[in-house]
């Protein structure tokens, strides 16, 4: 099974050459997360790609001026809501595990 990338679209990933974009290693890992999880059952793709389209609608409107885009943000973002809705994981445990790893020293990367 395999994941229906758009091409184009508010939930295509990004692109260059034709081929998927990620300016950071944590981009290919969290792309390769939700696909893997797609892959195994976890979730059905219309579900996690409306989970996008809203998280990219909802920062669309109402984004403070000069804040930086980030598609994988959203990608996490959609993530997580796909996981909580169905009580796979719960919203309090991913804002504490994400603060356990925040304050983790710099270059710890495991």
């Amino acid at each position: 099974m395999t994941a229906p990338l758009p091409i184009d679209g508010p939930a295509a990933p990004p692109r260059a050459n034709g081929e998927l974009l990620f300016a950071e290693p944590w981009q290919s890992r969290a792309f390769g997360m939700v696909v893997t999880l797609h892959g195994s059952g976890a979730f059905a793709w219309p579900q996690f790609q409306a989970a996008l389209i809203d998280r990219i609608r909802i920062w669309e409107t109402s984004h403070p001026e000069g804040e930086c885009w980030d598609y994988y943000q959203h990608w996490l973002g959609a993530l997580e809501d796909v996981l909580a809705a169905d009580g796979t994981v719960f919203a309090d445990e991913i804002e504490l595990r994400a603060r356990e790893l925040a304050n983790r020293p710099a270059g710890h990367d495991h």
